[in-house]
C-alpha cells in the first residue's frame, strides 16, 4: 500500500505517524528530562515541516488520499487532505512546538509531577488531531474524534486530586455520551441513507436529501450537531469549564490546538461535505442551529462577564467564541462559511495567547483571580501586552486576526439578510470588550497592590511562547492570504491555482 502512494499522500501519512512515533520516543526517554523534551520539540518541528510541505500542493488543487483499511465492507479508514483539513492541520502543527516550549517552562516552573506521561498523551492527542484533519469520511472522523477524547482525559486529570477527577468525569462523560449516543447513530444513519460516509464537495446528501421528509433531514442534522459535543453548543458545554482543573498547557491544548477546534472543524466539515450548503438552505428544520449558536454566543459571554477566576472567564469566552464558527456555518452563505473557517485559526492564536498569559501569571505570581491582577502589567509587561493582543482578537478589532473572521461572518449575514446574526455579532463584541478590557486596563492603569520586586515575568520559555502566539495573532491579521485562499477553495469561491 505504501509503495503505491504518491509523494503527497506519503507525506500526509508521515504527518499522521510522526506524533505517534514521538509519543514512543518520549516514553523511552522519560528518565532523562532534557532528552525527553528534546524528542518532543524535534517531533513537533518535524510535524510542522511535513504539514507545511503539503500546503503548495493543496493550494494547487491536489487532494492526496490513502485508504488504510476497510474493516466493514464499504466503510474504510481513509485519509484525504482538502482545504479545510489543511487549514486545521497547519494551525495545530504550528502551535504544537510553541505549546511544547511553553510546557517545558510551565511544567518545570511549577514542579509538576508525571511530566513524561503528560508529554506522551500530548503527542497522542496531536496524532488524533491530524487524523481528524485528514479524515476522508465520517467513519474515520468518528474514530479519530474518539481517540482525541480518550487521549486528552489523562491530561485533564493530570493533577490526580479530587477536583481533577471530578472535572475529568464531566469531561469524559459528556463527550463520550454525545459521540456514542448521537454522533455514531448519525454516521450509521447516513451510511444507511446514502450507502457511503464519504466527504463529498457539494454534500454527500445533496441529491438524496430533497427526496427525504424534511423532519428526517432535520433530525439527522440535530444528531450531528449535538453529537459533536466538542463544539460546546449549549447545553452540552459544561465539559469545557469543568476541564479547567487541568494544567494551563492542557487548557491551551483543549481551547486552541486540538479539542474544541476538532469540534467546530467537524461541524463545518459535516455542513459543507455531508449535507451541502445549498441543501440545508432549503431545509427549514435545519434553521434552528443559527438560533442555538446565537444563544450560546450571548449566554457564554454573559457568564464569562461574571467569572472572577481568570481561567473560567477564558473558558466561557471559548464557549461563546466557538459558536462564532457554528454561526458562520449556520448562516449558510459562502462568505460566512469562509469567516467560520478563518475563525478556527484566529481563535486558536488569540485564545492560546490568553491561556499562556494566565499560566504565566500563575507561575510567576500564583494569582488566579481577575480581581488580583491590579498593576500586574508593570511587573509582567510582556505577558500582559500579549494578553492585550489576544483580547483584541477575541473582541474582533484591528490589528488582531479576530477582526478578519468576524468581517466575513458579518458580510455573509448581511448578504443573506440574517439580521439576527448581525445583531448577535455586534452585541457579543460589546460583551467581549466588557469582560476583557477591564483586565487590561486594571493591569496597566492602576498602581500595583504589592511591591514590584515581589516577582517579575514567568520563566523565559513561557514568555517566548506567549510572545510568539501574540505575534502570530497580529501576523494573521496582516498576512491572511493563504488561510483565506484555503477557505475560499472550501466553498468554491476561487479555483485552485494551476499546478
Amino acid at each position: 500500500m505504501i509503495a503505491a502512494m504518491d509523494s503527497d499522500a506519503l507525506r500526509m501519512v508521515l504527518a499522521l505517524a510522526l506524533p505517534l512515533a514521538g509519543a514512543v520516543g518520549i516514553w523511552v526517554t522519560g528518565r532523562w528530562a532534557n532528552l525527553r523534551e528534546g524528542v518532543t520539540l524535534v517531533t513537533a518541528g518535524l510535524l510542522l515541516l511535513t504539514v507545511l510541505s503539503l500546503l503548495p500542493a493543496v493550494l494547487a488543487g491536489a487532494r492526496p488520499e490513502w485508504v488504510f483499511a476497510e474493516p466493514i465492507p464499504g466503510i474504510a479508514i481513509a485519509l484525504r487532505l482538502e482545504p479545510l483539513g489543511m487549514l486545521f492541520a497547519a494551525v495545530a502543527s504550528l502551535l504544537w512546538p510553541i505549546n511544547s516550549v511553553y510546557s517545558i517552562g510551565y511544567m518545570r516552573g511549577n514542579a509538576e509531577q508525571h511530566q513524561t506521561r503528560f508529554y506522551v498523551f500530548f503527542a497522542i492527542a496531536l496524532f488524533a488531531t491530524m487524523g481528524v484533519a485528514f479524515s476522508a469520511n465520517l467513519f474515520t472522523l468518528f474514530l479519530f474524534y474518539e481517540i482525541l477524547t480518550l487521549s486528552t482525559y489523562p491530561l485533564v486529570t493530570h493533577k490526580g486530586n479530587d477536583a481533577a477527577r471530578a472535572g475529568g468525569r464531566v469531561y469524559l462523560g459528556i463527550l463520550i455520551a454525545t459521540s456514542i449516543g448521537l454522533l455514531l447513530p448519525a454516521v450509521i444513519w447516513t451510511q444507511a441513507i446514502a450507502g457511503s460516509t464519504e466527504f463529498i464537495p457539494g454534500g454527500l446528501l445533496a441529491n438524496i436529501a430533497p427526496a427525504l421528509p424534511p423532519v428526517v433531514v432535520g433530525l439527522l442534522f440535530f444528531l450531528f450537531m449535538y453529537g459533536i459535543g466538542k463544539a460546546a453548543l449549549m447545553p452540552m458545554h459544561r465539559w469545557l469549564p469543568a476541564a479547567m482543573v487541568a494544567p494551563t498547557p492542557v487548557s491551551a491544548l483543549l481551547h486552541a490546538v486540538a479539542v474544541v477546534k476538532a469540534g467546530v472543524f467537524s461541524v463545518v466539515k459535516v455542513i459543507v461535505f455531508t449535507f451541502g450548503i445549498e441543501t440545508l438552505q432549503g431545509v427549514a428544520a435545519a434553521q434552528w442551529l443559527l438560533y442555538i449558536a446565537a444563544f450560546t454566543i450571548i449566554l457564554g459571554s454573559l457568564i464569562a462577564l461574571r467569572q472572577d477566576n481568570l481561567k473560567r472567564r477564558l473558558a466561557y469566552s471559548t464557549v461563546s467564541q466557538l459558536s462564532y464558527v457554528v454561526l458562520g456555518a449556520a448562516i449558510l452563505a459562502p462568505l460566512s462559511v469562509v469567516g467560520a473557517a478563518l475563525h478556527i485559526a484566529a481563535h486558536a492564536f488569540g485564545k492560546i495567547t490568553l491561556f499562556f498569559a494566565a499560566g504565566a501569571i500563575y507561575t510567576a505570581a500564583h494569582k488566579t483571580e481577575v480581581s488580583q491582577l491590579r498593576g500586574i502589567g508593570w511587573r509582567m509587561p510582556w505577558t500582559m501586552t500579549a494578553f492585550a493582543i489576544g483580547s483584541l482578537s477575541m473582541i474582533g478589532v484591528p490589528p488582531a486576526a479576530g477582526f478578519i473572521s468576524k468581517w466575513y461572518i458579518l458580510a455573509g449575514a448581511l448578504e443573506t439578510g440574517q439580521l439576527l446574526a448581525v445583531g448577535v455579532v455586534v452585541l457579543s463584541t460589546l460583551l467581549n470588550a466588557a469582560y476583557f478590557a477591564p483586565i487590561v486596563f486594571s493591569a496597566f492603569a492602576r498602581p500595583a497592590d504589592d511591591d514590584p520586586a515581589d516577582h517579575g515575568e514567568a520563566p523565559l520559555p513561557i514568555v517566548i511562547a506567549l510572545t510568539a502566539t501574540a505575534a502570530l495573532t497580529v501576523l494573521l491579521f496582516l498576512f491572511h492570504q493563504v488561510p483565506l485562499e484555503l477557505a475560499d477553495q472550501l466553498v468554491g469561491r476561487s479555483a485552485p491555482a494551476a499546478g
